[in-house]
């Protein structure tokens, strides 16, 4: 009896220590949410106008440009899959590669080869498991996303792109990512870079139409200066919903965390409590024993 009195005060121990950590998890992921919803809509501003700006060029003039035009085959397609770096956050990391990988099951269902792009140690320890192929990899600081790592991230995306495809160029560009909604809803989204799909953070009302514009130098030079900077902007503002998605899913599966070990204390120390009851039960019933057995 004792011996379970043992195990029951190791497994309270144990696992009180366990929610201080669960706590200190849940309390640094509350203090950084703030400041990453901020950088969310700080991005908005400068997202949205290169967006409305690239959508001038795009629908204003009629030049062919490979960054605009649908081509005719589209043979391979680059995935971008934004996931985290640690784990503790539910089912964050999971929804992600779920939704990535049901849009390789459909880009392979249209005749496309897929070629990989991961962001996050989650991903890269996912393709690893199942030996499978990814182009590059990004790890470190999912959570506070750097402008400089989405400036490489694109380059490489536009370097494939512009690469042809026997010499294992992509012909499309997609981004798997969470959008953050609020505090409660993250949705793991695909949205397609390029070719130019332009869609904006927020519709744009009638009084937003867009001007017109008369392009100096060419067109085709304009778009070639303003499309990588409007893929970083987009591949920035992805990363930073993730990184947003990231600590709000890390919050709650950290509060869930804390007030299920909370309850398997309450439990344990409930049986502690009757082994202990139980124990000194039976040493009282020998005590008593033995004094009938000297008292007769």
């Amino acid at each position: 009896m004792g011996a379970q009195i043992r195990v029951y005060r190791q497994k309270i121990s144990s696992t009180t220590s366990m929610r201080k950590i669960f706590k200190a998890m849940e309390l640094i992921a509350t203090s950084r949410i703030g400041k990453a919803r901020a950088r969310v809509a700080a991005s908005l501003p400068y997202a949205n106008a290169i967006t409305r700006a690239v959508s001038a060029v795009a629908s204003q003039s009629e030049i062919d440009h490979p960054l605009t035009t649908e081509p005719e085959q589209i043979r391979r397609a680059a995935v971008l899959i934004i996931t985290s770096d640690r784990g503790l956050a539910g089912s964050y990391s999971a929804s992600v590669l779920k939704q990535a990988e049901g849009l390789t099951e459909l880009l392979h269902a249209e005749g496309k080869e897929v070629k990989a792009y991961l962001v996050g140690r989650k991903a890269q320890a996912y393709f690893d498991f199942r030996n499978r192929e990814y182009a590059r990899n990004w790890t470190g600081g999912t959570d506070a996303p750097e402008f400089e790592t989405a400036q490489e991230v694109g380059a490489a995306l536009l370097e494939d792109f512009a690469t042809d495809f026997e010499e294992g160029g992509v012909d499309e560009i997609h981004v798997v990512y969470t959008r953050f909604k609020s505090m409660v809803t993250q949705e793991p989204t695909v949205i397609r870079l390029l070719p130019l799909e332009v869609v904006e953070e927020e519709a744009a009302s009638e009084s937003d139409l867009l001007p017109l514009y008369e392009f100096e130098p060419e067109t085709e030079q304009v778009l070639d200066a303003l499309l990588p900077r409007y893929i970083e902007s987009r591949i920035f503002a992805a990363m930073l919903q993730a990184a947003a998605s990231e600590l709000a899913a890390r919050q709650r599966a950290m509060k869930s965390a804390g007030d299920n070990a909370t309850e398997l204390i309450k439990k344990y120390t409930r049986l502690r409590n009757t082994a202990r009851q139980a124990e000194i039960t039976q040493e009282l019933s020998e005590i008593v024993a033995g004094a009938d057995a000297l008292a007769s």
